[in-house]
């Protein structure tokens, strides 16, 4: 049965295409019309998981455009893993020393003069070898012959032959039966886009009570942070005049300890100056000007003035004795020079000598 159907034309000019729909002829299988509620209970799990998409673990619960918040036990700990794997190294290690020590004894070591051999246990011998038995046998095949085509298989003819007649429309029209299915696709994509239109409006109204929010907040945030600003100034303020008063309170009192301690010096000193002036006379403190010129100045200067001199001298000496040896290193390069290049004019004469000999002796 073969049937074609003509689309629309679409909007905007487009070309008209048609829809064509080809499906080879099958039997109807005997389909029950109604479930059979002895197979599945309405309140099974299995019928509950088939119908119901909240079952369904693939399904995402809550809303779609929130943030989706991890909690604190989804991220690892690295430190935590590497102590799991240390503790499954040492699990692993101590399973293999306890298989081994559990394992079957080995064979004793032999006796002094013997070995172990390996012998056949069974009930019937075979000769072991490196190589199998080789034997060679020939044979000739026929030639090979085309193979038969497979003959059709017809299955057996079974039951009674029946026949009727079937006009055009009598069985499937197609725009009877292809409305109630354009109703449903027009319905289920205007559903759609009407759902779709409302979503998109909620999601502008969360938007901008989002933005609202965000301005509100942004402006608490600004507010709260002017009054601890202002909080902090009157804190400094209060701060600072606190350690003025400190200051000034500190300085009343050092005033009035100097007031009191020159008072009380000039009551003490008083009679102290009499007897300082005698101790100081006699322990030599005021002395005679000329001697203490010719001690701190006179002396100094003769001083200074011989060890320059003799400074002066020990330098001569010693640019003398450096333009000395500096004269001497020089007239000692130029004897070596002179006997180098001394040498060198014996060794380019015996040089020459000698060839002029090999060269008479070749031409001899």
């Amino acid at each position: 049965m073969v049937t074609t159907a003509a689309a629309a034309p679409a909007q905007g000019g487009a070309t008209e295409t048609s829809y064509a729909f080809a499906q080879q002829p099958r039997a109807v299988s005997n389909r029950q019309k109604y479930r059979n509620p002895e197979q599945a209970t309405p309140g099974s799990t299995g019928d509950r998981l088939a119908v119901n998409i909240m079952w369904d673990r693939r399904v995402v619960r809550g809303n779609t455009y929130a943030a989706q918040v991890l909690p604190a036990t989804a991220v690892p700990d690295p430190v935590k893993m590497q102590m799991d794997a240390e503790k499954r190294k040492i699990s692993e290690l101590r399973k293999r020393q306890k298989a081994r020590q559990i394992q079957k004894p080995a064979t004793p070591d032999p006796v002094a003069g013997r070995k172990h051999m390996d012998v056949q246990t069974e009930n019937f011998l075979e000769e072991i070898s490196d190589r199998p038995v080789e034997v060679e046998v020939d044979t000739q095949t026929d030639a090979f012959m085309d193979r038969p085509p497979s003959p059709l298989f017809i299955p057996m003819k079974t039951g009674v032959d029946q026949e009727t007649q079937i006009y055009e429309g009598d069985l499937f029209d197609f725009d009877f039966e292809v409305e109630p299915i354009l109703q449903v696709m027009v319905g289920k994509t205007l559903e759609q886009s009407l759902m779709e239109v409302l979503e998109e409006e909620e999601l502008a109204n969360m938007r901008a009570h989002q933005d609202e929010f965000d301005q509100i907040r942004a402006a608490e945030l600004a507010e709260a942070q002017r009054m601890e600003e202002a909080e902090r100034r009157r804190f400094e303020e209060k701060e600072r005049r606190l350690a003025q008063e400190r200051e000034r309170v500190a300085n009343e009192r050092s005033v009035a300890r100097k007031v009191a301690a020159q008072g009380f010096a000039h009551r003490y000193v008083g009679d102290v100056v009499a007897n300082v002036f005698g101790s100081l006379e006699q322990t030599g403190f005021f002395y005679d000007p000329l001697v203490k010129e010719i001690e701190d100045v006179f002396m100094p200067w003769l001083l200074g003035g011989v060890s320059s001199n003799i400074q002066a001298m020990h330098d001569a000496e010693r640019t003398v004795d450096a333009s000395i040896q500096a004269a001497l290193q020089a007239q000692e390069d130029n004897c070596r020079r002179v006997e180098e290049e001394r040498l060198r004019k014996i060794a380019d004469a015996k040089r020459l000598k000698e060839e002029a000999e090999a060269a008479a002796a070749a031409a001899a």
